[in-house]
Formats: C-alpha cells, structure tokens, sequence
C-alpha cells in the first residue's frame, strides 16, 4: 500500500499545494507556527492515503483532511495564547505592474486575511474553501454541513467581510 500511498500523497501534493498554503495561511498568521501547520498537513494527507478507500473524490478528500488538521490547529493555538495574532506576512503576493500597486495589493491582502484569522473556527475554514473555489456542496462534503447552511454561512460571511473590510480603521 505504501506505493500507491506515496503515489497518492504525491499527485495530491502537486495538484493541490499551493491550496494548502493557502488554507495554512488563513488560518495561522505567525510564518513559523505556519510552516509547522502546512508541514503537519502534508504529513497527515501522506498519512490519510493509506485508509483512503476512494468513497469520495481525492479532492474532497485532501480538503476534508486538511481542513481537519488547520481546525485543530486553530483550536491548539488559540487555548494555548487565548488570543488573536496579527497577520506579520503574507507569502505569494500577486504581481502588480509597478510598486504601488503591489504595496496596494499587498496590503488589501493582508487586511483581508487578518479580517478572515478573526473569524471563528467554523466559518473561517468555509470562507477559506469559499475562496479556493469550491462549491457550497464540495463544502459540505469536506465539513459535513448541508450545502444550504453552506450557501448560506457564504453569504452572511460575504456581507460581513465586505462591511468590515470598508470601515475605516482609525
């Protein structure tokens, strides 16, 4: 089994990484803490391929099992501090076509990341999928909600972010 595990654990790897990244980013601020993180994701996926029986999509399956171990991560983290950390950096900024706007970009990014690191546990790991493109039933397939509490955890979460996203920070 460990072949197909390893052959698994490798396609996942390279088809969904940079998602992994992703999801660890929105869900640990601090870039060493986020490095442990994404390192206990890989090693978890890499784990989970041994029991994978194929009763869903491998998709579905790296998103269940990441999304498993960022949960946990998070609830770790935050009985350890009993805080919020700020967002220090963001890794993978897109490319501006000149320095203010990748300033600009970088720092609309980062705002919308600390506004997503403050929301509770739940509903941060459905905006992060949210964001990763996934459908409100691909969703509910990776946390175990219904598609419609999905659809409709999306839309609060939306207009929340948006309205937080606009205020004015002193």
């Amino acid at each position: 089994m460990t072949g197909d595990q390893d052959t698994r654990y490798a396609e996942a790897a390279a088809q969904w990484g940079a998602a992994l990244q992703r999801i660890a980013r929105a869900h640990e601020a601090d870039p060493e803490r986020r490095r442990d993180l994404l390192q206990d994701m890989h090693v978890t996926l890499w784990k989970s391929f041994a029991t994978f029986d194929g009763r869903c999509s491998v998709r579905t399956w790296v998103y269940r099992v990441t999304n498993n171990v960022a949960a946990s991560h998070a609830v770790r983290e935050q009985r350890d501090r009993k805080r919020l950390v700020a967002l220090d950096t963001i890794d993978d900024i897109p490319e501006a076509s000149d320095a203010a706007g990748a300033v600009e970009a970088e720092a609309t990014l980062a705002r919308l990341y600390a506004l997503i690191h403050q929301l509770k546990s739940p509903d941060r790991e459905v905006i992060t999928l949210y964001l990763e493109g996934l459908s409100a039933e691909a969703i509910g397939e990776v946390t175990g909600l219904s598609a419609g509490a999905i659809a409709t955890r999306i839309s609060r979460m939306k207009a929340l972010l948006g309205r937080l996203f606009h205020e004015v920070t002193p």
